[in-house]
């Protein structure tokens, strides 16, 4: 399939075989959304609309009509057409407009109907009409979302992640979007929780098509997902982190001597074997002491002889000692900044 911004081929992931998960199937079932707000807008023709950047991730979904987007990083103009998703997942400043000729009004400034605390209705009107006489409508939407900034991934995302025809490349999409729509319309008890949880499915649902319609000169983590013989080393070390990978065993994962798997290894991946693994099992120590886990007991299960030498590695990759991330459990949790911050994004690199 082509992505018809792009012009490039969309390249699946070969499946992995039969109870051995994959690298991406491994993150996207950890993702989870926080401090959701979903909102439905429908916008009669010409409008412009800006939104300001926030610390949340930004979603738009084209159900109607169409529209060109352009952030504040590129002085392109984007053409989205009806069922392209864009994901912005650092939240940055942007305009969505019906021509990019057509000067821009505050999202804010909009009149918005309040469905509840969370959830929304945006009505535009202008003096003109859309072809077909009916307003463009699109879902709109911020959520602050878990991947730990530790991550390769979050190095790799672009300042858009635009999927093209998602609603035809998934078939799921028009009816999570339908189940989001009705849930907006019902006002019924407990929409937010369920509006969360399928925002959840459609953020990762964009993030798997921008994995495999990524360019097809794809570098770094991508292209290593994408390469059957070191995306199969990725997902293991992913699976169990805590083993004590070495490069005979990874190498022989992947069917290649071990001075061959780490020339592939890092020309790929961008890192040596070794620094990977040390970097994947402090963001899972972090995860586990964020959860409460005694800092000698992450040590333990993460094979190192004492906790001395897990905090020097830990603060090494991380950028502060292990005491650190378990003083921040116990204090009280922002609403805006479990996503991106521009600090984590130069620490995954």
């Amino acid at each position: 399939m082509l992505d018809r911004f792009s012009g490039s081929v969309c390249h699946r992931p070969p499946a992995p075989p039969p109870g051995v998960p994959d690298t991406l199937t491994e993150i996207l079932l950890g993702l989870r959304l926080d401090g959701v707000e979903y909102g439905r807008c429908e916008l009669r023709r010409p409008w412009a609309v800006a939104f300001p950047a926030q610390r949340a991730a930004g979603f738009h979904f084209v159900s109607r009509g169409g529209c060109w987007l352009r952030t504040a990083t590129s002085d392109d103009w984007m053409r989205l057409n009806p069922g392209d998703a864009v994901l912005l997942p650092r939240g940055s400043s942007h305009v969505l407009a019906s021509d990019p000729a057509v000067p821009a009004v505050d999202i804010a400034s909009l009149a918005r109907v309040a469905v509840s605390e969370n959830i929304y209705l945006v009505r535009g009107d202008a003096a003109g009409t859309s072809d077909d006489g009916l307003p463009d409508v699109m879902f709109c939407g911020t959520m602050s979302f878990n991947l730990d900034p530790l991550h390769p991934l979050v190095a790799m995302m672009p300042d858009v992640m635009r999927a093209a025809d998602l609603a035809q490349r998934d078939p799921t999409v028009p009816a999570l979007l339908e189940a989001m729509e009705r849930e907006v319309e019902l006002r019924r008890i407990g929409a937010c929780g369920i509006l969360a949880r399928l925002a959840d499915v459609v953020a990762a649902t964009i993030i798997r098509a921008w994995v495999e319609c990524a360019c097809s000169d794809a570098t770094g983590w991508i292209a290593a997902v994408r390469c059957p013989r070191v995306g199969k080393v990725l997902a293991a070390i992913h699976a169990e982190p805590e083993r004590d990978w070495r490069v005979p065993e990874l190498a022989a994962l992947m069917g290649a001597s071990r001075s061959s798997f780490a020339e592939a290894f890092t020309r790929t991946v961008g890192e040596s074997p070794a620094k990977y693994v040390t970097r994947i099992k402090m963001f899972q120590a972090r995860r586990w002491i964020a959860e409460g886990m005694r800092i000698s007991v992450a040590a333990h299960r993460l094979g190192y002889d004492s906790e001395a030498s897990f905090s020097r590695a830990y603060k090494r990759v991380i950028g502060h000692p292990p005491s650190e991330t378990r003083a921040e459990r116990a204090r009280p949790r922002g609403t805006g900044g479990a996503n991106l911050p521009a600090d984590a994004v130069a620490l995954a690199g």
